[in-house]
This record gives structure tokens, sequence and C-alpha cells, in this order.
């Protein structure tokens, strides 16, 4: 997973002036609350303001977290990639701390960090981009009618990941039951991850029956709770406690309930930025007691470096097989073209049974001969 060089490499590449990289679709990060009442994070945040900032020289930030595209052009020293090659780009990008020059650049140190689409760094909502291939992942064709998923996936990798890395700390740990906090993209996804290792998932979130992302969760074995009928702490005693909770809702509030169903040697993965000024009052002995007593873990996890992103497409692959057609059902809304841009908005805001709006800049196969 180590960076692959530490001097500059050539950019894969496309006709136009300088180095630059094709897009074929380009999803904005834009999700869907799904009625959740919890904003998206970081995206959500980034778009009210709370989070983020433009490049030097700049008042604006171009969006676009998430992306999927086809090279169209390699620069001389390329070897990784060739023309036609389907990848998904990482969006975090070297700094100057250890862990930076290591290849690890989302685990950084360094007090001011660039990520494309949120802070310094514009994002993918373009028709072409250059990059190094240090931060371009190949997608199967096989698997390109999914890859904007990639990323947001990525997230999920990482944090299951770093929790069984934690928990090699026990000599063994063989988690069974597994929880996650919010049923948008982020949630199912994860909901999805855990299930492909073969664990038992409760998700919960405020949205009650009917609702799209319940039955996608309830189609790949997940038991929904809506907190408006049924607290954490109540399905926890039926159906907990949990080994293994993945929180993705962006509502802070939720960490500490659920930290009380955590199981005894059970990790909390936090993996939603909160960029408010919320405050809540916290049942702090007990839960320092709990956590002491209980040999229990919780770590915060952003972001993933190409490592996390390979993860992500092995486990499109195995999803493909195992739950063949799940993941292009969380594809639920595209908008076609940079121009219909105010229609990608309204559709985020007001459409219905949103899942995923993303953008298709180009259809594929258009860029050819640019």
């Amino acid at each position: 997973w180590g960076s692959r060089s530490s001097e500059p490499s050539d950019h894969a590449s496309c006709a136009l002036p300088g180095d630059t990289f094709a897009r074929d679709h380009i999803t904005t990060n834009f999700s869907s609350p799904e009625g959740e009442g919890f904003r998206p994070s970081p995206q959500g945040t980034l778009n009210l303001g709370e989070y983020g900032a433009a490049p030097a020289g700049y008042d604006f930030l171009v969006p676009g977290h998430e992306s999927f595209g086809q090279v169209v052009e390699v620069g001389p020293s390329v070897s990784e990639l060739k023309l036609g090659d389907y990848v998904v780009a990482t969006t975090r990008r070297s700094g100057t701390s250890i862990y930076d020059k290591i290849g690890t650049y989302d685990m950084t140190t360094d007090d001011v960090y660039r990520e494309r689409g949120i802070n310094l760094l514009h994002g993918f909502l373009t028709e072409y981009y250059v990059d190094d291939p240090e931060y371009l992942i190949r997608v199967p064709k096989g698997l390109k009618h999914v890859g904007v998923l990639v990323e947001p996936m990525s997230v999920i990798e990482k944090g299951i990941y770093q929790a069984y890395e934690a928990q090699r700390r026990l000599l063994v740990w063989r988690p069974r039951k597994a929880a996650v906090m919010g049923a948008g993209t982020i949630g199912l996804l994860a909901a999805l991850g855990l299930r492909l290792r073969g664990l038992e998932v409760c998700s919960f979130g405020l949205t009650q029956k009917p609702s799209k992302n319940i039955e996608l969760l309830e189609e790949i074995g997940v038991r929904y709770f809506s907190t408006k009928e049924t607290s954490v702490a109540e399905a926890a005693k039926k159906y907990g406690p949990f080994d293994l909770i993945y929180e993705a809702t962006g509502f802070s509030p939720i960490v500490f309930e659920a930290a009380h169903a955590l199981a005894a040697n059970g990790a909390l993965v936090l993996a939603s930025v909160t960029g408010g000024e919320r405050k809540s009052e916290v049942e702090s002995d007990r839960l320092n007691r709990e956590f002491v007593l209980g040999n229990k873990i919780m770590l915060g996890m952003v972001n993933g470096h190409r490592g996390y992103f390979e993860m992500a497409v092995n486990d499109f692959a195995l999803s493909e097989v195992t739950y063949h057609g799940w993941l292009s059902k969380l594809l639920t809304h595209p908008v076609k073209g940079l121009e219909n841009y105010q229609e990608l908005l309204k559709t985020l805001f007001e459409g219905k049974n949103v899942i995923k709006t993303y953008m298709i800049v180009s259809e594929d196969g258009m860029m050819k001969g640019r």
C-alpha cells in the first residue's frame, strides 16, 4: 500500500493542453439524507458552508468528491494504466508527514490537508482532470456500472479494516454481531461490507417503512430499526450487544447511544464529520466505566488511500456474486450533462426515493478521438 515513488511521475492524460485525464461518469458525492434527519458528511456540511475551503487564489470550490472515469491519454512514463482503462480517483493528496511519505496520506498528521472537492483542491465535477497514477485505481469493465460507488465504499473498507487491526490487541477477535448507525448511502454500503464478512447486522435510522433503503437492507439479510419506534438500547437487548458498530449518520449524539450498545472487547468506528456546534449531555461516568471495564475501543477514521479503494473493488466483485444486482439499485437518480446542475441539486434536495444522485458528464466512449 505504500507510495510507489517519492519522485514526481507522469500523469494519465488526454489531448487537451497539458496533461489531463478524461471523465466518463462523475458523481458529485451528493447523497440524499434519505429522510434520516442526519446531514450527509462531509459533503453535506460543505454544502452548508460549515466545512472545507477553496484552493488558494479561488473564491469557490469545484465539487465532486466521488468519481469514475475512463483514460483517454497517458504520459510517456505511465506504465500502470492504458487508454480505455476505467478508473476511480482517490481524494486525499499527499502532504509532508511521515504517513504521507509512505503512501498512507489518509493518516496524515499535517494540520492542513488537501482533499479533492472538500478542502483546498477542486473536485471532479469537470469534463477532464489530470492526476498521478498513484491516485488512480483501475476498475474492471465488468464493474463499470457501479464504479461511482467505489469511493464511498473505500471509506467502509477502511473503517472495518482499522477495527480489525486495532483488535489484534486481543489476539483473538471473532465478531459475530454488528450495527450500523444510519441508513443512507454510506450506511447501506457499511451494512453490505459487514454482511460480506459474515456478520449479523442491525441497521438504525429515522426512516420508517415503506422505504427503498429499508427494502435494500432487508434484501441482504439486515434487520432494520427506526429509532422513532425502537431505541438502539432496546434493539441491543434483543439482538446485541454488538461487537462492531459503524457510525455513519453525521448526527453526533447517536455516538453516545451507540457506545452503550457495544459489547465487551467491542469496537465503535466513527466515520462521519460533524461541522456544527451541537452539544449533548452524556452519562460520562457510565460511559467511562463501560469502556474501561469492558476493554472497549472507539476509533475515528476519515478517507482512504489506494489500498482501501482496491479493497472496495474486490468487495464489489464479491457483492455481484453474492447479492447480484444489489449495488446497482443504489444508483437511483442519474442526471446527464454539466449544464443540468440545477436539476442535480433539485433532485438531491427535493427528489423522492433518492438514494444516490449522480451526474453523467459524458457517455461511455464519447471522449474517444478528442
